[in-house]
């Protein structure tokens, strides 16, 4: 048995809680591999709707184990308000749901931190979600970091205060104003709630799993052109969200991984700074926009929208060795005229289907135009009932990555999916 992975091809939201969602009905075990509350997976189902931060994607599926993996970072502030609106639901959150000893905790001042460095970058800044998320993987690179094992150890206020305290030192370097005890009290109130899960050695959990021929599917959250060593750096996430990820996120070797399933919108978008060669900036961009409903899951903020980048693309394919590709938000370009796919940069006047080491160079996208489908794709339930525009858009998708669409995602809802032998 082996650990089959889902993840993000472009720069993030791309649709996976609602992909994990589905999948989840044939996994009995969905464990997060990385990331933090940064992560926003928004899922349709019924009459409701919800956006999950921490918590895998797999939670409103009955008879399924989540898992929380060592690659995560946790507020449990965050946590615990996610988790008791997921209750509010109905859904018994701390049967379903396990945490591993070795994810690090994000504390009040990881978050000044974030806030701090932002303000001083000015018009350099990275775009960050101001979660905390840098500092808390700073401080586990850097071997200072607190993890959820820790709060059951009888000296945990004391590490946590030496922690604080070093926090502050690194404050002074900055001119911003905070309060050394910004939201502390809510945050160890928040730790007495994280205390009643089932925290567990997680990697011994998913092995055993494997052994006892119990599937897995491993849930990625941001996207590989985030990635911290393969993205546009510096305009990154700080964690590895590639297929090898996984690996490092919940402790199973490469030789157990099985399908890797990679998300893609039928066009582009981005949230926040960095490098984004195919964005518009026009009418058809705004439309983009609002027909695709392109705002920030987890900060609200307006993305950034362009055409599909297959450079990128067939980068993130070979990056994470994918086997199925999965296309979400078709039905957005239901009333395009024309829609366009860029299949090379130039770069210094030279033509490439490479992504150059700097990205943030000068990049002229080369673009395919075809000619739009002009038919509303979201009461489709059959693939022969999909228009040949349409049809002839996958096909050439498949043709230059190599890698078939297995999944077509016409719609926020569950239902709203084709499913292609």
């Amino acid at each position: 048995m082996n650990v089959d992975v889902v993840l993000g091809l472009q720069w993030g939201d791309e649709g996976k809680g609602k992909i994990v969602d589905y999948l989840a009905q044939k996994y009995p075990v969905i464990a997060r591999f990385q990331g933090g509350p940064n992560a926003g997976h928004s899922l349709h189902f019924e009459d409701t709707s919800f956006v999950l931060h921490s918590v895998p994607s797999g939670i409103f599926r009955k008879d399924t184990v989540n898992v929380i993996g060592n690659g995560v970072v946790i507020d449990p502030v965050i946590f615990e308000e996610e988790c008791r609106a997921i209750e509010m639901l109905g859904v018994p959150v701390r049967e379903r749901l396990m945490i591993s000893k070795r994810a690090h905790l994000i504390l009040p001042t990881h978050r000044i931190i974030d806030a701090a460095s932002e303000q001083a970058k000015g018009t350099s800044r990275i775009g960050s979600t101001l979660k905390g998320i840098s500092p808390t993987y700073m401080d586990k690179t850097g071997r200072n970091g607190i993890r959820v094992g820790d709060i059951l150890a009888p000296d945990f206020e004391e590490r946590f205060y030496a922690l604080k305290s070093k926090h502050l030192v690194f404050l002074q370097q900055f001119d911003y104003k905070y309060h050394p005890d910004q939201d502390q009290d809510k945050w160890m109130q928040a730790i007495d709630y994280l205390r009643q899960f089932k925290l567990i050695d997680a990697e011994y959990y998913i092995n055993d799993c494997l052994q006892k021929e119990k599937p897995v599917l491993a849930e990625g959250a941001q996207g590989a052109l985030l990635d911290i060593d393969f993205g546009s750096y510096p305009y990154v996430t700080s964690s590895s969200t590639t297929c090898a990820g996984a690996c490092i996120g919940l402790g199973f070797p490469p030789s157990r991984v099985g399908r890797v399933y990679g998300i893609f919108k039928a066009y582009c978008t981005r949230v926040g700074s960095g490098p984004f060669p195919t964005e518009l900036f026009d009418r058809e961009g705004e439309r983009l926009r609002e027909r695709g409903k392109e705002f920030g899951a987890t900060t609200g903020r307006p993305r950034r929208t362009g055409w599909l980048d297959l450079v990128a693309l067939k980068y993130a394919v070979i990056l994470n060795g994918v086997t199925d590709l999965i296309m979400m938000k078709s039905d957005v370009l239901d009333e395009f005229d024309t829609i366009k796919i860029a299949t090379a940069y130039k770069v210094n006047d030279i033509l490439t289907e490479r992504i150059p080491y700097d990205i943030n160079s000068p990049v002229v996208p080369a673009y395919k135009e075809f000619g739009g489908w002009k038919k509303d794709l979201t009461g489709i339930r059959l693939e022969r009932d999909l228009p040949a525009e349409f049809a002839s858009y996958v096909r050439f998708i498949e043709n230059e990555t190599g890698v078939p669409v297995r999944i077509i995602s016409l719609g926020p809802d569950r239902e709203q999916t084709i499913i292609r032998e």
